[in-house]
C-alpha cells in the first residue's frame, strides 16, 4: 500500500498481518476558481457588491500554512467583486499561535497578493467586545488592529473535521487566526474541552462552535468565502453569512468523508495517513491520532497502537502554540498524570498536549519515517523507522490513508 509522507508517499507492505483498509473518502473534486466564483456569484445572504462601498477599508483574514486552503484563488475571486482598490485593503494571515509565515509561503499562497499581508502577532490585539462563551461565563474577544478598524472583514476558510469545533472555517479562522490568549484559552481550555457536544464532525449544540461565532459577530465578520476537500482536491465552496458556509460546507464533508464501521470492530493497529502541510510538525501530525481515537467510532482496541508516517521537518512546531504542546508533554511521566493535571487548566496552545494525553490512555501512538525521532519519544509516544517496525507481525490492521479527512461513524 501507498501512504502520504510530506509532499509525497510512502510504500508499505504487512504481509503477516490481516489487513483492512478503508474506502478512501467519496466526492468529487471542482475546479476551486470556477467553484469560489459561483459561490460568490450566489451567496448566503447580501452579495459583495452590496455589503462593500467604495470608500471601505477592507482586511481579508486568511488561514495559514498549516492549511491546505486555496487562499490566492480565493482572494482572487473575492477582488474581482470587491469596489475597493488595492489601496483600501488588507490581509492578515490568521496565525492563531501558530509560527509566522515566511516569504516564500506568503508568496506560494497568495501570489500576486503577498504583499498586501501582514502576519498575526496575538501580543498586539485590542478588545472589540464581549461574549457568551459556556453556561454564564463571558469572554473578552480580541483582535489584530487590521481586523477591529477594518470597515469591512471578510475571510477565507476549510471547512474540515475539527476535532473541538466539529469543522473548522467559518467564524473560526478570525476569531481564533486573529485573536489572542483570551478567546484562545477559554475556547481550548478543559472546560470547554471536556464538554460531550465538543467532538469531531459536530457544529450543532457544540459549546467551541457556539462560542466561536459569536465572536465572529463580535468582531464584524461581514462575509467569508469557503472551501472544502476530499482527498481528491477541493469539492465544493460556499460564501456569504459564516454559520450558513459552513453548514453548507460540512454537509457536504460529511456526505463525502463518512466511513460506516461496525461497533464492535477494533483493531491491534490503525495506521493513520497524514501528509502535507500538517505531517510538518508534531502538533498537526497528533490531529490524526486524536481523531482516530476519539471520533465517533474507536477503531482502536483497549492497549493497541495507532502509527502514523510523518515527516516533522519542523520538530514538535515552532509557535507559542506548539512550543507550549512540546514542553507539556515532554516534561510528563506519564499520560495519565498529564491528563489529571491538566484537567485544572493550562496556557493556550497545551490542549493538543491535554487531548493527546486523553487518547494515550488507551492506546500507544507510534510516528514513523519522521525527521525528528528523538523528539517524538521525549512527547510519551514512540519513534520507529518503518510503519513496518511499528506493527508486530500477525495484528489486525486498519488503515486509514486520509485520517484527516475520514469520518469513522457508527453504522
Amino acid at each position: 500500500m501507498r501512504l502520504p509522507l510530506g509532499t509525497g508517499t510512502v510504500d508499505v507492505s504487512l504481509p503477516d498481518c490481516e489487513v483492512r483498509t478503508v474506502g478512501r473518502p467519496g466526492g468529487t473534486a471542482v475546479d476551486p476558481a470556477v467553484a469560489a466564483r459561483e459561490a460568490l456569484d450566489d451567496p448566503h445572504g447580501p452579495a459583495l457588491s452590496e455589503l462593500v462601498a467604495p470608500d471601505d477599508d477592507v482586511t481579508v483574514v486568511v488561514t495559514d500554512v498549516t492549511r491546505a486552503t486555496p487562499d490566492g484563488t480565493l482572494i482572487d475571486a473575492m477582488v474581482e467583486r470587491l469596489p475597493v482598490g488595492r489601496d483600501r485593503l488588507s490581509i492578515l494571515v490568521g496565525l492563531g499561535l501558530h509560527r509566522p509565515m515566511t516569504d516564500a509561503e506568503l508568496h506560494e499562497g497568495l501570489g500576486e497578493y503577498a504583499d498586501l499581508a501582514t502576519n498575526h502577532d496575538p501580543e498586539a490585539t485590542v478588545e472589540v467586545g464581549r461574549v457568551r462563551g459556556v453556561g454564564d461565563d463571558s469572554v473578552a474577544v480580541r483582535v489584530h488592529p487590521l481586523v477591529a478598524d477594518a470597515d469591512r472583514v471578510l475571510s477565507t476558510g476549510l471547512v474540515e473535521p475539527h476535532q473541538y469545533a466539529g469543522f473548522s472555517g467559518g467564524a473560526k479562522t478570525v476569531a481564533i487566526g486573529a485573536g489572542d490568549d483570551s478567546l484562545i484559552g477559554y475556547t481550548h481550555g478543559p472546560d470547554v474541552l471536556a464538554d460531550p457536544g465538543v467532538r469531531l464532525g459536530r457544529i450543532d449544540d457544540n459549546p467551541f462552535r457556539g462560542t466561536v461565532d459569536r465572536a465572529g459577530d463580535a468582531v464584524g465578520l461581514d462575509f467569508c468565502l469557503n472551501v472544502t476537500k476530499g482527498p481528491g482536491g477541493i469539492l465544493d465552496a460556499s460564501a456569504g453569512r459564516p454559520r450558513e458556509v459552513v453548514a453548507d460546507l460540512a454537509a457536504t464533508a460529511r456526505a463525502a468523508l463518512s466511513v460506516s464501521m461496525d461497533g464492535a470492530d477494533t483493531y491491534d493497529a490503525v495506521v493513520g495517513g497524514v501528509g502535507a502541510p500538517k505531517d510538518a510538525t508534531l502538533y498537526q501530525t497528533t490531529r490524526a491520532a486524536t481523531y482516530l481515537c476519539l471520533g465517533d467510532h474507536d477503531p482502536v482496541r483497549p492497549g493497541g497502537r495507532v502509527v502514523l508516517p510523518a515527516r516533522l521537518q519542523e520538530g514538535a512546531g515552532q509557535g507559542a502554540g506548539e512550543r507550549r504542546f512540546y514542553d507539556r508533554l515532554r516534561s510528563a511521566s506519564d499520560a495519565q498524570s498529564l491528563y489529571e493535571s491538566m484537567r485544572s487548566g493550562y496556557d493556550p496552545g497545551a490542549q493538543r498536549a491535554f487531548v493527546v494525553a486523553r487518547a494515550l490512555r488507551d492506546a500507544d501512538v507510534y510516528v514513523t519515517n519522521s525527521e525528528h525521532p528523538a523528539v517524538v519519544e521525549e512527547c510519551l509516544m514512540r519513534a520507529a523507522d518503518r510503519v513496518e517496525d511499528a506493527v508486530d507481525p500477525g495484528s489486525r490492521v486498519l488503515v486509514v490513508p486520509d485520517a484527516l479527512n475520514t469520518l469513522l461513524v457508527e453504522g
